[in-house]
């Protein structure tokens, strides 16, 4: 009889520079001085509920132009930096020595390399190498959630494997200084810097993790992506992102839920994203998510900001263990969005 693989730890790690809304605020009415309706664009710091952040640099590296390979090679000697140490702690927390490992699923939207990160994490850590290398790039924001039900489906499928998920992303790193979009403008409003790992496997420890889905939004290639420009990666995402969440979302994540003889009543604890305030506020009014679970994510934001595909691990984390944990046998949801308008959900068993 087949057993569901569980999460067995989940360990947070991030850069070492901490920066507050008010001190990038300051920093970003200089870099884009000029830009039409500046002061009113601004207020957006205000209304972020982000207290404060991380970042890979410290606030004055960004004030100057930055080559692509300039940013690039920071973001890979940071990113295998901090994944080694989030791993190590993950391995700690679930008992295990790097030999144990039989797989790695990496994950991460805002750097390249080739090998492929995990390849060098791998060795750092000395995991087997016969270790099984699963590299997921694009999925932005919803790589936390995809990596998590891919990584559970490779450990579901070798019982007695252990398999370490890793979601980096240096958001901070992609800032293209000579961008005064909007859209970059509020990008350094949200984004920042972190890395998730997890470990995965049969054993006690977290929820178990039923199974995953994926859905997209025809033809939402606009809503959210990465542009390609001589200075690398510029952002891309609309305005409308809280009201497809409100409107769009809710039968998307319910299409999603039936495939599990579920729907939204039935979840009892939502591991979410947390994108913005807006966003939400957003889950509350268009899903009635409950006010425990927000609060797991709103205090992430508050600490953190968005980090792209780590953030909704460090939700769970908090759930895991810094607030009571959901009642035995009560289903939860892993949510989150990324490009252009796509869902990941990860159908949770406490």
């Amino acid at each position: 009889m087949s057993v569901q693989a569980r999460v067995l730890s989940v360990a947070t790690a991030h850069p070492p520079y901490k920066v507050s809304q008010p001190e990038v605020r300051a920093l970003v009415e200089v870099l884009f001085e000029g830009l039409a309706g500046l002061e009113r664009l601004l207020n957006i710091f205000e209304n972020t509920g982000i207290e404060s952040r991380y970042l890979a640099a410290p606030l004055e590296w960004f004030a100057a132009p930055r080559s692509f390979s300039e940013k690039n090679q920071r973001w890979f000697d940071t990113a295998l930096e901090l994944c080694e140490q989030a791993s190590r702690k993950a391995l700690g927390l679930a008992g295990l020595k790097p030999q144990q490992v039989g797989a790695v699923v990496l994950v991460t939207s805002t750097g390249l390399a080739t090998p492929s990160l995990e390849a060098y994490l791998a060795q750092r850590l000395g995991l087997p190498l016969s270790v099984l290398r699963l590299p997921l790039w694009g999925l932005g924001c919803a790589g936390g959630a995809a990596g998590l039900a891919r990584a559970a489906e490779l450990a579901q499928q070798n019982p007695g494997r252990y398999v370490l998920l890793v979601a980096v992303e240096l958001c901070s790193l992609t800032f293209v200084r000579g961008d005064k979009s909007k859209s970059n403008l509020v990008a350094t409003s949200l984004f920042a810097d972190g890395v998730a790992a997890a470990v995965l496997g049969q054993g006690a420890g977290g929820p178990a993790v039923l199974g995953g889905f994926s859905r997209l939004l025809p033809d939402s290639y606009a809503v959210m992506g990465w542009d390609l420009g001589l200075e690398g990666l510029q952002v891309r995402f609309a305005q409308s992102i809280p009201a497809l969440v409100e409107g769009a979302l809710g039968p998307l994540i319910e299409d999603g839920l039936a495939g599990y003889g579920l729907s939204s009543q039935d979840v009892q604890t939502w591991t979410l994203h947390p994108g913005g305030a807006k966003v939400l506020a957003a889950y509350r009014n268009g899903l009635g998510v409950d006010e425990k679970s927000l609060e797991a994510a709103f205090c992430v934001l508050k600490k953190y900001g968005n980090m792209s595909s780590p953030t909704v691990l460090f939700v769970l984390e908090r759930q895991m263990y810094q607030l009571e944990r959901p009642a035995p046998g009560s289903k939860g949801l892993l949510l989150a969005l990324g490009p252009g308008f796509a869902a990941e959900g990860v159908v949770l068993q406490w």
